[in-house]
């Protein structure tokens, strides 16, 4: 069996309100008042694993909406500048009445 074929797929499709629900699903967690002290550590250091993740995803996030609104602010001049930050949009022109 190739690696290609032993590797799971995997697909990111997850959105910011995704990222809510996580946190949220750890505070209930983390407010089990059934959790013995062990359990109590366990949700803890996974709570803080989540919140690392969740902050970059946050900045992430931050970075897109900062360059869009560039973008829309200023035009599309600054796009080379930010092709590493977001794809960029294909433009098309309108030349003697035919859009290319």
């Amino acid at each position: 069996m190739s690696a290609e074929e032993a590797a799971p797929e995997f697909s990111m499709k997850n959105k910011l309100s995704d990222l809510n629900d996580h946190l949220f699903a750890q505070i209930e967690r983390l407010g089990d008042e059934d959790l013995s002290d062990e359990q109590i550590e366990k949700e803890a250091k996974r709570a803080d694993a989540i919140v690392s993740v969740a902050d970059q995803i946050i900045k992430n996030a931050d970075l897109q909406l900062k360059a869009a609104t560039l973008l829309a602010g200023h035009g599309y001049h600054f796009a080379p500048h930010l092709a590493s930050i977001a794809p960029q949009p294909e433009r098309k022109s309108i030349t003697q009445g035919e859009m290319q």
